[in-house]
């Protein structure tokens, strides 16, 4: 059966940090992980969709976390096929035409620059969020394989957000060939772009749920149009069966909360951690307690914003 761990998608979104929800004295980049990571055991960390990260600061990640805790990194946004605005790339490559060439070089200097998360234990998995745009078909398996392939010798999740992927059971088998993660998603119901709450485990080492919220205007509003929802304890009951599949097939099940409204996100991600400690209590994964403080310097933290 598998460890579950619980957490947020971002631990530096401007509406968190509105909310009070870090206290005084850890609201510098150095406080504000560490205070989280006494909290939860698993966060993803969404700023390197927005621009490359520098090992230097993902070294940062992982000497202000406890052993045992784990970043899911989403994947630069050029290397999932969406628009990219040439500054977020690095200078020398903002005139070079956007083909395979590019998508191999950036995704070397990500790699580079995850690594020491790797290196420390702390990476749960590299998470690939493609677009709408990107339909199923021979050209998107490709697509996707390709990426794969570049990325062979990591942990790698893909998360659709087209829903006709799901509506065939060959999306399952091709992302097992490919020993991906299949990235379970909860949304609004009902909506022209509504996804499915699929949760299959097409890989043994994780399965990875996140939880969008139900806004009514998922895929249409603004960034926190989309996102703003606040979980009531009915709503996440219903996935307890669903996470419990998944953890009786998988060594680790990640659980992520992404409905950015103040400070939902981590209330959320609370209650489903008190469920979870009722119904699967042996399973639950706690933030390590009584860790250290470890020396680090100062480095910025998080990217502009949010990708969902």
């Amino acid at each position: 059966m598998a460890r579950i761990l619980v957490g947020t998608c971002g631990w530096t979104d401007r509406a968190l940090v509105a909310s009070g929800w870090y206290p005084p004295g850890r609201r510098d980049p150095e406080g504000r992980l560490r205070h989280y990571a006494g909290r939860f055991p698993v966060v993803e960390a969404d700023s390197s969709y927005y621009a490359l990260p520098s090992a230097r600061t993902t070294r940062l990640w992982a000497d202000r976390t406890p052993a045992g805790f784990r970043f899911d990194v989403k994947a630069f946004s050029l290397l999932t096929g969406h628009p990219t605005r040439p500054a977020a790339l690095p200078a020398d490559l903002r005139g070079h035409p956007r083909d395979e060439g590019l998508r191999q070089e950036v995704w070397t200097r990500y790699a580079e620059a995850v690594g020491p998360l790797r290196d420390s234990g702390r990476l749960g998995t590299l998470l690939f969020q493609y677009p709408p745009s990107l339909t199923p078909g021979p050209e998107a398996e490709a697509f996707v394989r390709t990426a794969r392939e570049r990325a062979r010798d990591w942990p790698f999740a893909v998360e659709f957000r087209d829903p006709a992927w799901w509506r065939s059971a060959r999306t399952t088998a091709f992302l097992r060939d490919l020993d991906a993660t299949a990235v379970a998603v909860d949304t609004a119901r009902g909506l022209p772009g509504s996804l499915p709450p699929t949760a299959q485990v097409t890989t043994s080492r994780l399965a990875v749920v996140r939880f969008h919220g139900r806004s009514p205007h998922w895929g249409t509003g603004s960034k926190e149009d989309r996102f703003r929802h606040a979980y009531t304890a009915a709503e996440l009951t219903e996935w307890l069966p669903r996470v419990r599949t998944l953890a009786e097939q998988a060594e680790e099940v990640h659980v992520l909360f992404n409905n950015c409204c103040a400070d939902s996100a981590v209330r959320a991600a609370r209650t489903m951690s008190e469920l979870l400690a009722a119904h699967l209590p042996h399973q639950l994964r706690a933030p390590s307690a009584g860790q250290p403080p470890r020396p680090a310097g100062r480095a910025a933290e998080a990217g502009p914003g949010r990708s969902g």
